[in-house]
């Protein structure tokens, strides 16, 4: 038995003189197995890819719907998702959360500063749905416009959505009423046809800021902060003007954390509807980028004719040369002479070229040269 690796297959020749094994036949030549490769299993997991949100990049698969998350977020997720049910649980079985309510509302504190009314009213604004959705979606119209992306509406769109979902619904159920229409002290005022358990005002400030700081690009710890900030005056605020109970507030603030912390377990559907919505766009060429107009190429300078080197001495023409001796010698005035009647082929007599009078009386003056 031949051991792997060795020859395994023999080849007859024809050649009846090669060097080789000797045969009847002829001569036998060894040829080498070609090493056998193992199979490689092919893998069945699914395929990778990083999707990118405001949190940073997170690892989602292709064959997943959900992309995974890390430890913090998922216990954060769940613990605003208990403060949640805490607080809706705490108004309908009537609480010491309920007692509390009614102590704040018993303050009046809107009668102990009444000048500061009318600039509340004002910036209560900033957390009601429509101006703040409004004026941000316009932002992010312009930042889609710029990026050639439509995921910052995509994104805002699906808080939004969310943010009707778990606010819109409890306060349907609840029915709760306000401090002002309230009608026996101590009572949660539930299923009275009211609608404001939870804070709409509030959680709509925490999604909409929140939203506008979850798609910065720099500074977006200051943008969080910023936004932070807003929710909480804007839920105070609305106790201070008696518009809503504090467990309200309480939960508008929940509310809203869970839409913001749920929106990077949304980013693939984001992304899908990205693709969709630019695949569209595209075949209309509104989001095609404008092409760059040509610009003009300089003209090419004109080529010598001569090579710009030196020709050498020899290859240069006659008249090119200098004829310039390298001293100068001055020759009297007769020598001039001479040279010139020479040069021009004509007789040793010489006529001499009529001078100007300025030279003349130089001449008759001066001693002769």
């Amino acid at each position: 038995m031949e051991k792997p690796g060795t020859t395994r297959h023999r080849r007859v020749t024809d050649r009846p003189n090669s060097p080789g094994l000797s045969g009847p036949t002829g001569n036998v030549e060894a040829v080498p197995a070609k090493p056998e490769s193992p199979e490689q299993p092919i893998s069945t997991a699914p395929r990778t890819v990083p999707v990118r949100s405001g949190h940073g990049s997170l690892t989602g698969t292709t064959d997943s719907a959900l992309p995974s998350i890390s430890r913090r977020h998922a216990l954060l997720f769940g613990l605003v998702g208990v403060l949640y049910l805490v607080v809706v649980l705490a108004i309908l079985y009537d609480s010491p959360l309920v007692d509390l309510d009614w102590f704040l509302q018993q303050l009046r504190p809107y009668r102990q500063w009444p000048g500061a009314l009318p600039y509340l009213d004002i910036w209560v604004i900033a957390g009601q749905r429509g101006p703040t959705a409004i004026a941000a979606c316009l932002w992010l119209g312009w930042r889609c416009y710029r990026s050639h992306s439509a995921r910052p509406l995509l994104v805002m769109g699906m808080a939004l959505l969310l943010l009707n979902v778990t606010v819109g619904g409890v306060k349907i159920l609840t029915g709760r009423l306000g401090p002002h229409y309230a009608h026996y002290v101590g009572s949660p005022e539930l299923f009275s046809g009211g609608s404001i358990f939870p804070s709409g005002h509030t959680a709509n400030a925490v999604v909409t800021w929140g939203v506008l700081a979850y798609l910065a690009t720099r500074w977006r710890r200051t943008g969080t902060v910023l936004a932070g900030l807003t929710a909480a005056s804007i839920g105070l605020t609305t106790v201070y003007l008696g518009t809503h109970w504090i467990s309200d507030v309480f939960a508008g603030w929940a509310a809203g954390a869970l839409v913001l912390l749920s929106l990077p377990l949304a980013e693939p559907a984001v992304a899908a509807l990205d693709r969709r919505v630019l695949a569209a766009w595209h075949r209309e060429g509104r989001f095609a980028r404008p092409a760059a107009a040509p610009r003009p190429r300089p003209a090419a300078a004109a080529r010598p004719a001569w090579p710009p080197h030196p020709l050498p001495s020899s290859a240069q023409p006659a008249q090119a040369r200098s004829t310039t001796p390298s001293h100068t010698v001055r020759l009297s005035r007769s020598e001039r002479y001479s040279m010139v009647s020479s040069a021009s082929g004509a007789s040793t007599r010489t006529v001499r070229q009529p001078r100007s009078a300025a030279s003349a009386r130089a001449g008759s003056t001066g001693s002769p040269g």
